[in-house]
């Protein structure tokens, strides 16, 4: 259906698309719904010579960071991209990939895929007609405002790409959105993926009630609340929030306060199925440790989501939580990289996020306002209203 779709103003340039080593698997999978929806689309103006290079065979351009045996690297890119409109994709946390450093090899730090973004950058040496960065995962996020004497490391990095000619730049599910303050005159969008979330969710689990007497949205701690609020009041369910309860008395490894206790804000949680929302899961420790407060608390299925999921302590944890019957399933996306045994995991699903970028590419090469594509409502709406239709179907039928 979207193949099919006319644009009605010209391509801002011919389409280019650099994915770099660490997005290489997502890159190309955007690629392929590009190539397919533009070999598809057919109109009369797509034939003149401003839409040159308009369909082909891929847009995507090989690129190279190459590094020396003393860990310095360089950008280099394997193609002509004069008057492209670049659009360059790069995973800050893909930790598979190493470099050589003398004997020994070192594991790709989100600096060092940070570095090699810029290398790339410099390397399009000002000849493409614009540079887009999507970076799924927002580099040194976590830290965007300052409580002690500490660098702040997000807005100086974005401060860097946009001195180097970057137009736009495109991060999915910010930890905190007021990141964009940094760059008030560039353009800058942070993307929730709350309706592929939800699709995922409908798609993998039979019998859910989305009803405010039978689901809820909860978010583990007052940094998501946001995120459950949206969802909660587009499902039209209810919505309660944990709060950590700090010991200020002392202090852990890097500064931080251990936690006395969380706290429960919200309605009545028994036999209710429960959507626990978050931007990340990180070790994972809160999430198991929320999950364990809600069985407590007499809640019935509970399903984990998160647009990333780093699991920086191993998927043990999860493994046992499962065979705890803690929860259901754990929902998070193909932004960043995914290790092959947690995809083989039974408790698992992955949620693909390559259209849903291909479709924001297509827009803005054509200079269209992406703000329809931002706030889903009716789409959520609409799959959540066919997956009760089905069910009650499947029950009459049963």
């Amino acid at each position: 259906m979207y193949a099919n779709f006319e644009f009605d103003t010209l391509p801002t340039g011919r389409l280019g698309l650099i994915a770099l080593e660490g997005a290489s698997g997502l890159g190309k999978k955007v690629d392929d719904w590009l190539v397919q929806w533009r070999k598809e689309r057919d109109f009369s103006r797509m034939y003149g010579h401003a839409y040159e290079g308009y369909s082909r065979d891929t847009f995507q351009i090989k690129c190279q960071a190459p590094r020396f045996g003393s860990g310095e690297g360089k950008g280099q890119i394997d193609g002509s991209i004069r008057g492209d409109d670049l659009y360059i994709l790069v995973d800050v946390c893909n930790y598979s990939l190493t470099y050589q450093l003398g004997k020994n090899r070192n594991i790709m730090s989100p600096d060092d895929h940070f570095q090699d973004l810029k290398r790339i950058i410099a390397a399009v040496g000002g000849k493409a007609r614009r540079v887009n960065v999507i970076m799924p995962y927002l580099y040194e996020s976590r830290i965007i405002i300052r409580d002690v004497r500490e660098s702040l490391d997000c807005a100086t990095a974005l401060h860097e790409l946009i001195n180097m000619g970057v137009e736009n730049i495109i991060t999915f599910d910010a930890h905190d959105s007021r990141i964009q303050n940094a760059t008030p005159l560039s353009g800058f969008e942070t993307i929730q993926p709350s309706y592929q979330l939800i699709k995922a969710l409908l798609n993998n689990v039979a019998g859910l009630s989305i009803h405010k007497d039978h689901f809820m949205v909860v978010s583990p701690d007052e940094g998501s609340m946001d995120r459950a609020i949206y969802l909660a009041n587009v499902l039209g369910v209810g919505m309660g929030m944990f709060y950590k309860r700090l010991d200020y008395t002392r202090k852990l490894k890097g500064g931080r306060h251990p936690v006395a206790a969380y706290e429960f804000l919200g309605p009545d949680l028994k036999q209710k199925d429960i959507l626990v929302v978050d931007d990340m899961i990180s070790s994972g420790d809160t999430m198991i440790e929320v999950a364990t407060h809600l069985k407590e608390r007499g809640a019935g299925r509970i399903f984990l989501s998160s647009t990333f999921g780093h699991f920086t302590d191993g998927l043990e944890k999860f493994d046992k939580a499962f065979e705890m019957g803690l929860f259901e399933k754990v929902f998070t996306t193909n932004l960043i990289y995914q290790r092959p045994e947690l995809l083989e995991k039974p408790w698992y699903i992955s949620v693909d996020l390559s259209k849903y970028i291909a479709l924001i590419i297509d827009t803005l090469n054509h200079d269209l306002s992406v703000s329809h594509l931002l706030n889903p409502v009716e789409k959520i709406k609409n799959k959540v209203r066919k997956y009760m239709e089905s069910d009650a179907a499947s029950s009459v039928n049963a």
